[in-house]
């Protein structure tokens, strides 16, 4: 989500490299309801633009916009003991990046991740774990973190768990992040959606608190050493989330407790926003250990759908000189009035079925927007991020979504839940749209 220009940073959530041979990509359904072949066309030195469709809401559900064999990947990440009966790693909000480090490329990976018994994230989970790589295609290992925590589980870079490493002036975990417990759930509190970044020098991790937890919303840890760690927990984060508490979440979330989620950073030069979810974002004091004090935080200027829906997974890209604002849209199935199909980006109701997590975006001229009208960049590629690998090739990832949908069905239940890498391509300085890279 940051394409900064002070740091040599290249690249953020993932989108993967095409590559043959592709590990775990989505195997396509047979018939897609509303599914139209792209028109065969001379190659261009851009490709061009496709008309979305009308109205203005309804989801582009066309094979060629789905991560595929040619198109995607899995990546290999480095198993954990506990990962050795699934053959892989379960990750969902899959997030993927490369930076300039010391004058060589470093790639990054991290996710949302489950602890063994449990068939979710939640009502708890155990931390945040690190991959790195030299290259997209590997070998992805674990962060090397045993000289931080010798003897225990290798990658984790942080964790509820670590509260004993709480110093005087040194906050690890702040009392609202710790694990707690009630008669509903036993224990409680999981991290969600991590996103590490290189900036100005230093690692930088935006995590979320999930819904389980004592507060639920957006933190920023920063690195005292490299990118293994060790993380603390900065200044603005030791008492509550990022932003005012509001109304949300589920019932079963304590009143107040509920703040902005689904944290991203965006940087730029020498400055760095907070980018949350849904609508919202917030800049960075200089030395990052709190957002700009404000009484209300601004807002991007969107072209929303109508009605708008819950949208999730905000996160802002830069790319020949535009913005790109991402979001993670359900894209519903219900029955139009003639007895046909319709797949729209509808809040849910009556008759309306949750089938595929896309990525929908939209593209400024400056950061705050005003933002274009929003098109499919990506069927199943929802709460992801957009970056560059070394060479400039651009990417986006994807996990396939495992809680509802099209990868909820229990015949494809085995492949949900990956770190899947998809490329992109971009339609040019007129265009100015990115999709997942089509069929020629």
């Amino acid at each position: 989500m940051t394409r900064p220009e002070y740091v040599t940073h290249i690249a953020r959530r993932s989108v993967l490299a095409g590559i043959a041979g592709s590990m775990g990509a989505a195997a396509l359904p047979t018939t897609t309801a509303q599914a139209q072949s792209a028109p065969a066309t001379a190659r261009r030195p851009y490709p061009s633009n496709w008309p979305a469709p009308e109205p203005y809401g309804l989801a582009d559900t066309r094979p060629d916009l789905w991560p595929r064999e040619d198109n995607s990947f899995v990546l290999p990440l480095e198993l954990r003991p506990r990962d050795k009966e699934l053959g892989r790693v379960w990750l969902r909000d899959t997030y993927v990046n490369c930076f300039v480090v010391n004058g060589r490329p470093l790639y990054v990976a991290t996710g949302t991740t489950r602890v063994p018994g449990l068939t979710a994230a939640a009502p708890w989970n155990d931390g945040i774990f690190v991959w790195t790589a030299p290259s997209l295609h590997g070998p992805w290992r674990l962060a090397d973190t045993s000289g931080i925590r010798p003897g225990a589980e290798r990658g984790k870079v942080w964790s509820p768990e670590f509260v004993g490493e709480n110093r005087p002036g040194r906050t690890v975990v702040a009392p609202w992040q710790e694990y707690w417990y009630d008669d509903q759930f036993g224990k409680r509190g999981e991290a969600w959606a991590p996103e590490l970044h290189y900036f100005r020098g230093k690692w930088f991790l935006v995590a979320c608190m999930g819904d389980h937890s004592q507060k639920v919303g957006s933190f920023l840890l920063v690195s005292e050493g490299g990118v293994a760690g060790p993380y603390r927990l900065v200044e603005g984060n030791r008492d509550k989330p990022f932003g005012d508490p509001f109304i949300g979440g589920p019932a079963f979330i304590k009143p107040g407790a509920y703040h902005h989620i689904d944290g991203s950073l965006y940087t730029e030069g020498a400055d760095a926003w907070l980018v949350l979810h849904n609508n919202v974002y917030a800049k960075f004091c200089h030395d990052m250990e709190d957002i700009v004090p404000t009484t209300n935080l601004p807002a991007f200027q969107q072209t929303p759908y109508a009605p708008e829906p819950y949208l999730e997974g905000a996160y802002v890209f830069k790319h020949g000189g535009k913005y790109y604002l991402v979001h993670a849209a359900w894209d519903r199935t219900s029955t139009n009035p003639d007895g046909s199909t319709r797949q729209a980006y509808d809040p849910p109701g009556a008759g309306r079925t949750q089938y595929q997590y896309d990525a929908v975006v939209a593209v400024s001229d400056h950061l705050e927007g005003p933002y274009s009208r929003r098109w499919t960049a990506g069927v199943g590629a929802g709460h992801n991020n957009f970056f560059e690998d070394h060479h400039g090739g651009l990417w986006g990832t994807f996990f396939r979504n495992p809680a509802f949908g099209y990868w909820a069905d229990q015949s494809r239940a085995g492949d949900a839940a990956v770190a899947g890498v998809v490329r992109l391509e971009w339609t040019g300085p007129e265009g100015n749209r990115l999709y997942v890279r089509r069929r020629a």
